[in-house]
């Protein structure tokens, strides 16, 4: 049933902001857009507020996983859609509330037996330069070595050479085990100069990939 609010209605034409008013301090640094999410009694605060005004609708064509995390790092919300099984919205609620800032799971994966023609390919299919070289090519193997743009030379190398003979081997990477924080991590990338930081588990498998060019986002994601 349709509810009707008899208060004045307003739209955006009936507001002009004057040039020049503004004074010195209002500057972005002195702006919040924090915004109350749930329902909360006057002089209370809400149980629940964002950091910016903005959530996402709960549409199967809006919010998935990836749009949760990416509105999420803003500050935002995103509802998950419910036209999907349970099983499948819960995957896809864990998969959003998993999510590490700063942390990447590598979707760029290959053998040691691969050849150089496969490591083009796969750079090329997902536009990502560091590879990580696992027991079988899976995201969660035990981590063998790391290939990355520096490491070949398409022009002078045979295409079908093995990537175990030119990958950075395991037992000369810098990694970290699970558990160090994303400040750690930043910390062992600058005092190394390194572009890129695995980190792997006690058992030594893969994890994620911590990555220079991202410490920008971390800064402002934390």
């Amino acid at each position: 049933m349709a509810t009707f609010i008899n208060e004045p209605a307003h739209t955006f034409n009936e507001y002009l902001l004057i040039p020049g008013y503004s004074s010195s301090e209002c500057v972005p640094a002195n702006v919040t857009l924090k915004t109350p999410l749930v329902k909360y009694k006057k002089g209370e605060e809400s149980a629940i507020t964002m950091n910016i005004p903005l959530v996402s609708a709960i549409m199967q064509a809006v919010s998935g996983d990836r749009l949760a995390v990416a509105l999420a790092t803003q500050g935002g919300v995103s509802f998950i859609y419910g036209s999907q099984s349970v099983e499948d919205e819960a995957a896809m609620v864990k998969r959003a509330k998993s999510y590490k800032a700063g942390f990447v799971q590598s979707d760029s994966n290959i053998r040691p037996d691969a050849t150089l023609a496969d490591v083009i390919e796969l750079t090329e299919r997902t536009g990502h330069s560091t590879l990580a070289v696992t027991e079988g090519g899976k995201p969660d193997g035990k981590l063998l070595g790391v290939v990355t743009s520096r490491d070949y030379r398409i022009s002078r190398m045979d295409k079908s050479e093995k990537v175990e003979t030119f990958m950075t081997p395991f037992d000369k990477l810098i990694y970290v085990y699970e558990g160090a924080t994303l400040s750690e991590c930043n910390d062992i990338i600058w005092d190394h100069k390194l572009n890129s930081l695995p980190v792997i588990s006690k058992d030594g498998r893969m994890r994620y990939f911590v990555f220079r060019k991202d410490y920008d986002s971390h800064k402002a994601n934390p």
